[in-house]
Protein backbone atom coordinates (compact mmCIF):
# COMPACT_ATOMS: atom_id res chain seq x y z
CA UNK A 1 0.00 0.00 0.00
CA UNK A 2 3.22 2.64 0.74
CA UNK A 3 4.40 1.55 -2.14
CA UNK A 4 1.30 2.66 -4.19
CA UNK A 5 1.19 5.66 -2.17
CA UNK A 6 4.65 6.57 -2.42
CA UNK A 7 4.35 6.36 -6.55
CA UNK A 8 0.79 8.33 -6.43
CA UNK A 9 3.12 10.93 -5.09
CA UNK A 10 5.24 11.05 -7.39
CA UNK A 11 3.35 11.13 -10.51
CA UNK A 12 1.79 14.09 -8.94
CA UNK A 13 5.01 15.82 -8.08
CA UNK A 14 5.65 15.18 -12.25
CA UNK A 15 2.29 16.53 -13.41
CA UNK A 16 3.06 19.75 -11.25
CA UNK A 17 6.62 20.57 -12.31
CA UNK A 18 5.45 20.06 -16.04
CA UNK A 19 2.30 22.06 -15.69
CA UNK A 20 4.62 24.78 -13.81
CA UNK A 21 7.47 24.63 -16.62
CA UNK A 22 4.79 25.00 -19.40
CA UNK A 23 3.83 28.25 -17.24
CA UNK A 24 7.11 29.85 -17.76
CA UNK A 25 7.19 29.53 -20.94
CA UNK A 26 6.12 33.34 -22.29
CA UNK A 27 3.67 33.34 -25.03
CA UNK A 28 4.90 35.11 -27.70
CA UNK A 29 7.59 32.26 -27.64
CA UNK A 30 8.11 30.57 -30.97
CA UNK A 31 10.99 27.57 -32.36
CA UNK A 32 13.81 29.36 -33.71
CA UNK A 33 16.06 27.62 -36.45
CA UNK A 34 19.21 26.81 -35.14
CA UNK A 35 22.00 27.14 -37.64
CA UNK A 36 22.59 30.07 -39.27
CA UNK A 37 24.27 29.64 -42.66
CA UNK A 38 27.58 31.46 -44.22
CA UNK A 39 27.71 30.51 -47.73
CA UNK A 40 25.34 29.80 -50.50
CA UNK A 41 25.60 29.01 -53.62
CA UNK A 42 29.46 29.29 -53.45
CA UNK A 43 28.42 32.80 -52.47
CA UNK A 44 29.93 33.89 -48.59
CA UNK A 45 27.38 35.41 -46.57
CA UNK A 46 27.87 38.05 -43.31
CA UNK A 47 26.70 36.93 -40.56
CA UNK A 48 23.45 38.26 -38.18
CA UNK A 49 25.72 39.50 -36.09
CA UNK A 50 27.78 41.54 -38.42
CA UNK A 51 25.04 44.15 -38.15
CA UNK A 52 25.26 47.43 -36.06
CA UNK A 53 22.14 48.28 -33.64
CA UNK A 54 21.40 51.84 -35.12
CA UNK A 55 17.63 51.53 -35.01
CA UNK A 56 15.75 55.16 -33.51
CA UNK A 57 14.64 53.48 -29.85
CA UNK A 58 16.65 49.94 -29.99
CA UNK A 59 15.11 46.28 -30.81
CA UNK A 60 12.10 45.83 -30.69
CA UNK A 61 10.39 42.68 -29.41
CA UNK A 62 6.93 41.89 -30.60
CA UNK A 63 4.48 39.38 -29.27
CA UNK A 64 3.68 37.02 -32.35
CA UNK A 65 0.19 36.01 -31.05
CA UNK A 66 -0.99 39.72 -31.40
CA UNK A 67 0.53 40.47 -34.05
CA UNK A 68 -1.40 41.15 -37.37
CA UNK A 69 0.03 43.54 -40.10
CA UNK A 70 -2.21 45.88 -41.72
CA UNK A 71 -2.85 46.57 -45.20
CA UNK A 72 -4.79 49.21 -45.69
CA UNK A 73 -5.64 52.59 -47.62
CA UNK A 74 -6.35 53.24 -51.08
CA UNK A 75 -7.34 49.48 -51.84
CA UNK A 76 -10.25 47.69 -52.60
CA UNK A 77 -9.63 44.76 -49.84
CA UNK A 78 -8.44 46.34 -47.18
CA UNK A 79 -6.67 43.18 -44.51
CA UNK A 80 -5.26 42.30 -41.43
CA UNK A 81 -2.65 39.38 -41.91
CA UNK A 82 -1.27 37.37 -39.11
CA UNK A 83 2.26 36.14 -38.92
CA UNK A 84 1.40 33.11 -40.24
CA UNK A 85 -1.17 34.11 -42.95
CA UNK A 86 1.59 36.12 -44.32
CA UNK A 87 4.16 33.09 -44.35
CA UNK A 88 1.33 31.69 -46.54
CA UNK A 89 2.25 33.56 -49.72
CA UNK A 90 4.76 32.13 -51.80
CA UNK A 91 8.20 32.17 -50.62
CA UNK A 92 10.68 33.20 -52.35
CA UNK A 93 14.64 33.34 -51.40
CA UNK A 94 17.53 35.24 -52.80
CA UNK A 95 21.26 37.44 -51.70
CA UNK A 96 21.12 40.82 -51.26
CA UNK A 97 23.59 43.41 -49.72
CA UNK A 98 22.24 45.87 -47.33
CA UNK A 99 24.47 49.25 -47.84
CA UNK A 100 24.13 51.47 -44.46
CA UNK A 101 24.91 55.27 -45.14
CA UNK A 102 27.09 54.33 -41.74
CA UNK A 103 29.49 53.19 -43.77
CA UNK A 104 29.34 49.34 -43.20
CA UNK A 105 27.24 46.73 -45.35
CA UNK A 106 26.34 42.83 -45.28
CA UNK A 107 25.76 40.30 -47.82
CA UNK A 108 22.61 38.24 -46.14
CA UNK A 109 20.13 35.32 -48.01
CA UNK A 110 16.62 36.15 -47.17
CA UNK A 111 13.65 34.43 -47.24
CA UNK A 112 10.58 35.66 -47.40
CA UNK A 113 7.19 36.78 -49.31
CA UNK A 114 7.21 39.54 -52.20
CA UNK A 115 5.59 42.77 -51.28
CA UNK A 116 3.44 42.94 -54.70
CA UNK A 117 2.26 39.38 -54.25
CA UNK A 118 0.59 40.95 -50.59
CA UNK A 119 -0.48 44.58 -52.97
CA UNK A 120 -2.20 42.09 -55.44
CA UNK A 121 -4.33 40.32 -52.77
CA UNK A 122 -5.54 44.18 -51.52
CA UNK A 123 -5.86 45.57 -55.00
CA UNK A 124 -4.50 48.79 -54.74
CA UNK A 125 -7.11 51.74 -56.70
CA UNK A 126 -5.97 53.63 -59.95
CA UNK A 127 -5.25 56.48 -58.10
CA UNK A 128 -2.45 55.23 -55.81
CA UNK A 129 0.95 56.00 -56.66
CA UNK A 130 2.99 55.70 -53.32
CA UNK A 131 3.07 52.66 -50.08
CA UNK A 132 4.26 53.62 -46.85
CA UNK A 133 5.20 51.07 -44.43
CA UNK A 134 5.28 51.33 -40.77
CA UNK A 135 6.97 49.74 -38.11
CA UNK A 136 6.39 49.01 -34.33
CA UNK A 137 8.14 51.10 -33.12
CA UNK A 138 6.87 54.28 -35.24
CA UNK A 139 9.64 53.99 -38.09
CA UNK A 140 8.25 54.86 -41.04
CA UNK A 141 9.48 54.92 -44.67
CA UNK A 142 7.95 55.29 -48.42
CA UNK A 143 8.21 53.97 -51.98
CA UNK A 144 6.94 54.44 -55.37
CA UNK A 145 4.21 52.10 -56.24
CA UNK A 146 5.48 51.26 -59.29
CA UNK A 147 8.89 50.51 -57.46
CA UNK A 148 7.51 47.50 -55.28
CA UNK A 149 5.25 46.24 -58.47
CA UNK A 150 7.88 46.01 -60.86
CA UNK A 151 10.47 44.21 -58.55
CA UNK A 152 10.93 41.32 -56.95
CA UNK A 153 11.02 42.96 -53.41
CA UNK A 154 11.02 40.75 -50.22
CA UNK A 155 9.15 41.25 -46.86
CA UNK A 156 11.92 38.59 -45.15
CA UNK A 157 11.46 36.50 -42.64
CA UNK A 158 14.26 34.80 -42.00
CA UNK A 159 18.03 35.20 -43.20
CA UNK A 160 20.97 32.86 -43.73
CA UNK A 161 17.96 30.14 -43.26
CA UNK A 162 16.98 31.07 -39.24
CA UNK A 163 14.24 33.23 -38.30
CA UNK A 164 14.65 37.01 -38.03
CA UNK A 165 15.67 37.57 -34.52
CA UNK A 166 14.58 40.68 -32.61
CA UNK A 167 17.03 42.31 -33.21
CA UNK A 168 16.89 42.17 -37.06
CA UNK A 169 13.57 43.03 -36.87
CA UNK A 170 11.32 39.84 -36.59
CA UNK A 171 8.25 39.43 -37.31
CA UNK A 172 9.61 41.17 -40.73
CA UNK A 173 12.29 43.37 -42.46
CA UNK A 174 11.93 44.85 -46.01
CA UNK A 175 14.55 44.13 -48.11
CA UNK A 176 15.03 47.62 -50.40
CA UNK A 177 16.81 46.25 -53.35
CA UNK A 178 19.17 49.09 -54.50
CA UNK A 179 18.58 51.33 -51.72
CA UNK A 180 20.65 52.40 -48.81
CA UNK A 181 20.29 50.85 -45.23
CA UNK A 182 17.52 53.44 -43.87
CA UNK A 183 15.31 52.18 -46.38
CA UNK A 184 15.27 48.56 -45.16
CA UNK A 185 12.58 48.52 -42.46
CA UNK A 186 12.15 46.58 -39.79
CA UNK A 187 9.69 45.25 -37.35
CA UNK A 188 6.38 46.01 -39.94
CA UNK A 189 3.18 46.00 -38.67
CA UNK A 190 0.98 48.32 -41.22
CA UNK A 191 1.71 48.83 -45.12
CA UNK A 192 -0.57 51.66 -46.90
CA UNK A 193 -1.42 52.29 -49.71
CA UNK A 194 -1.08 56.47 -50.95
CA UNK A 195 -1.58 58.95 -53.55
CA UNK A 196 0.69 60.80 -51.41
CA UNK A 197 3.97 61.09 -53.70
CA UNK A 198 5.39 63.82 -51.16
CA UNK A 199 5.02 61.69 -47.94
CA UNK A 200 8.36 61.71 -45.96
CA UNK A 201 9.32 59.29 -43.34
CA UNK A 202 11.20 59.30 -40.53
CA UNK A 203 14.86 60.14 -42.05
CA UNK A 204 13.35 61.58 -45.09
CA UNK A 205 11.59 64.17 -42.91
CA UNK A 206 15.05 64.76 -41.19
CA UNK A 207 16.70 65.96 -44.47
CA UNK A 208 17.61 62.14 -46.16
CA UNK A 209 16.98 61.42 -49.81
CA UNK A 210 13.17 60.26 -50.33
CA UNK A 211 14.73 58.48 -53.10
CA UNK A 212 16.95 56.85 -51.06
CA UNK A 213 18.76 55.19 -54.19
CA UNK A 214 22.25 53.84 -53.97
CA UNK A 215 23.36 55.05 -57.16
CA UNK A 216 22.86 58.44 -55.61
CA UNK A 217 23.46 60.45 -52.06
CA UNK A 218 21.57 59.69 -49.42
CA UNK A 219 21.25 63.77 -48.53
Amino acid sequence: MKQYIALAAITIIMLLAIVISLDLIPPSTIPLDSVEIREYQGEQLSSVNDFRENSIKGPQYVDINSYQLEVTGLVVNPKNYTYDQVKDFQSYQKVVKLDCVEGWSVNILWQGVLVKDILSSVQPLPQANTVIFYAVDGYSTSFPLEYLQSNQIIMAYKMNNATLPPERGFPFQLVAESKWGYKWIKWINKIEVSDNSNYTGYWESRGYSNTGNLNESFF
